[in-house]
């Protein structure tokens, strides 16, 4: 299953992060249409993820499962980020990947992680795929993010002390 380069929402678009704006990231570089606080620690660490060369065919080395930026339509402007952790894997004979998500603060508490979340998930119910996320035990806006999008399944905790949680994948 392939994922199309920018998914949309009815307020967001959630575009590819390019190399180049990976690049742009780690070296400290801003760019116009970044919030101010963009990127964030955890936005950096997400494009280290960014697989080069695992391009969809669109020739620019975007990784079509790897961080993608939360940008607002009513202004343009990037927010935060989402992505998957790299493309599924089988777990009990059922492609599985995780997600991970962030927002500058000042984009926080208007629903744009919950919207986000759900925009990449009617993409991945489509294909079958059930997706996973780690969250500390503390972070309730996480949390309440998590259980609006039907992640229902607790797995217990990983090495970091964070709550592993999953949403089953869709019944038609």
């Amino acid at each position: 299953m392939s994922l199309p380069p920018e998914v949309t929402t009815l307020r967001l678009r959630l575009p590819l992060v390019t190399t180049a704006e990976r690049d742009d990231m780690l070296a400290g570089r801003r760019r116009p249409e970044w919030h101010a606080d963009y990127p964030r620690e955890d936005d950096r660490d997400a494009v280290t993820m960014l697989r080069d060369g695992a391009g969809d065919g669109a020739g620019d080395g975007t990784d079509p499962w790897g961080p993608r930026h939360i940008v607002r339509a009513v202004d343009g402007l990037v927010v935060g980020s989402i992505g998957f952790f790299g493309p599924p894997e089988a777990v009990d004979g059922t492609p599985e990947t995780e997600v991970g998500y962030g927002l500058v603060a000042d984009a926080r508490g208007h629903g744009a992680a919950t919207e986000a979340l759900r925009g990449l998930l009617a993409v991945t119910d489509r294909g079958g795929v059930r997706v996973r996320a780690s969250v500390l035990p503390d972070n309730t806006a996480s949390i309440r993010v998590l259980a609006k999008c039907g992640f229902t399944e607790l797995r217990g905790a990983n090495e970091d002390g964070e709550l592993v949680m999953a949403r089953p994948v869709p019944t038609p």
